[in-house]
Order: C-alpha cells, then structure tokens, then sequence
C-alpha cells in the first residue's frame, strides 16, 4: 500500500488503519463551483481486472463534508469516492463518480451509526457501490461506468474540506478477485 496525500499523522496495527485527517482536503473536480481539489488522502495498491474491496470504518465527523470510505482511481480526472459524507449534522451514504467533472450522489443514513462498510464491486467498466450498517447485509448504493483502465488504484480515502480535520479508522481493508 502508498499513499497518495499522505496525511499528518497516521498508523496501522494489525488489520486497522487509523488516519488524522487534515484539514482543508478534499477530492472534487469542477462541477458547482468550478473548483478542482485533489488533496484529500489516498491509502491505496493497484489493482487489474475486476474485483471486489471492501473496508468497515467510523470517524468522528463533525465539520461540513468531512468525509471517509472507499476509493477507486484511474487518474486525476477519473474516479470514484464513496462512504459516509456529515452534511447538515447528519452522516449520509455518499458516492461520487468523476469523470473530469464529479457528480454527487447521497442517501441519509438512520442516527447515526457507529461505523459502517462499504464493498466496491468492478465489472468490466462498472463499478457498484454497495453500504452496511451491520457488516452482513449490503444495499445496492450506486452503478456507474467509470473506465476501461486495465489498472486502477484501490484503497481508503478521507478528507475535511472546511473542517479542522478528524479521526478515521478503517478495519479489515480487503481486495478480492484482483488479478
């Protein structure tokens, strides 16, 4: 595993990564304020072919758009993000699919869970997201095309765009199915 945007501090003990994110750091490309962010944290190892990875994480979100889970990168320009995004007080299941522009797409979570998996399944050229709040049963979050990249890099993603940063442990980081 490398990073892409190290963070401040980090470390990993046995199968967790915990991460402080710092502040000011995000992944967002053009769409609604013209802006392009590509500083938010990447722990990640490339992978061919399809597969699927999946990762249970908690962080105390408190700020505007704080954000963790799960990445999928061709380049600067393509990708995919998703996990939990704190919009409003409140924890969503996020996904964003850019493709030189991003996009956004979110769904509110109940309370506001302890933690919570994402599992990120690629066929071919789709990627489909999926979310849990017990680690067992998964609900269909998002299928998008992304691209027909033979590698792409996978791995844990956080990021505090307005925020003085948090904390963020990942537990039981998994690819299967990699070529």
């Amino acid at each position: 595993m490398q990073w892409y945007n190290e963070p401040p501090a980090w470390s990993a003990q046995g199968n967790a990564v915990t991460i402080n994110v710092a502040p000011k750091t995000d992944f967002w490309r053009k769409t609604h304020d013209g802006g392009v962010r590509d500083n938010g944290h990447f722990y990640y190892r490339p992978v061919s072919g399809d597969f699927s990875a999946q990762v249970k994480f908690s962080a105390a979100y408190h700020a505007l758009y704080d954000h963790a889970g799960l990445m999928v990168r061709a380049d600067a320009e393509t990708w995919l993000k998703c996990g939990v995004e704190y919009v409003g007080g409140v924890q969503y299941a996020s996904a964003v699919v850019t493709r030189d522009y991003s996009d956004w797409s979110v769904m509110p979570l109940n309370g506001a869970p302890e933690a919570v998996w994402v599992r990120v399944t690629r066929h071919g050229v789709t990627l489909e997201v999926h979310g849990s709040l017990d680690g067992d049963q998964f609900t269909l979050l998002r299928q998008a095309y992304l691209t027909d990249a033979a590698q792409v890099q996978v791995g844990l993603m956080a990021c505090a765009p307005t925020g003085e940063g948090f904390a963020a442990v990942f537990e039981g980081f998994e690819v299967r199915g990699a070529g």
